[in-house]
């Protein structure tokens, strides 16, 4: 009897710490942030610029955005840790081997209802589009269309989802 107090007690502490933990890294995101809805959830540490926009119901568990340009995620957006959106890259067309203090800016854009894998990486200038799923591992270097699985290194369409299906579920 006294084990298995013992054991929710710890199940209930291991509980509240997770909670603490979302809060403060909603907090600190939410602080970093440009533009937000007031109910994104960020599990685990994640840093946005200030040119980032999240749209409602989005969650993360450990993403980057970085680079000078801006950043748009669509809502209900789910994120597996170590993902990273560039928004900028350097200028290796510029006047220095290998390349010079100057930068290539591109926006990003990351649909409604789209959701990554872990460690996926999305470069600047990609559009991906609403009820997209990025496969783990993935390094995204062109744009992605509304309803596709993609996935690999770069990352190319392999399958569609059932668009009467999503759209259901949409409503």
């Amino acid at each position: 009897m006294y084990i298995r107090a013992y054991f929710y007690g710890f199940a209930y502490m291991k509980v509240l710490l997770k909670k603490i933990t979302t809060i403060f890294f909603t907090f600190i995101a939410k602080r970093s942030l440009g533009s937000t809805t007031s109910n994104i959830k960020v599990n685990k540490y994640s840093l946005f610029t200030k040119k980032t926009t999240i749209g409602k119901n989005s969650h993360f568990n450990g993403m980057k955005v970085t680079g000078l340009g801006s950043c748009e995620i669509g809502s209900n957006f789910h994120s597996g840790f170590g993902c990273i959106i560039l928004t900028s890259q350097h200028n290796f067309y510029g006047k220095k081997l290998p390349y010079d203090n100057t930068h290539i800016i591109k926006n990003t854009k990351i649909g409604d209802n789209v959701w990554f894998g872990i460690n996926v990486t999305i470069l600047p200038g990609v559009s991906i589009g609403n009820g997209a799923i990025i496969q783990a591992g993935s390094f995204v270097v062109s744009d992605i269309p509304d309803l596709a699985f993609a996935g690999g290194h770069p990352a190319k369409v392999f399958a569609k989802r059932d668009m009467e299906h999503y759209n259901k579920l949409l409503k």
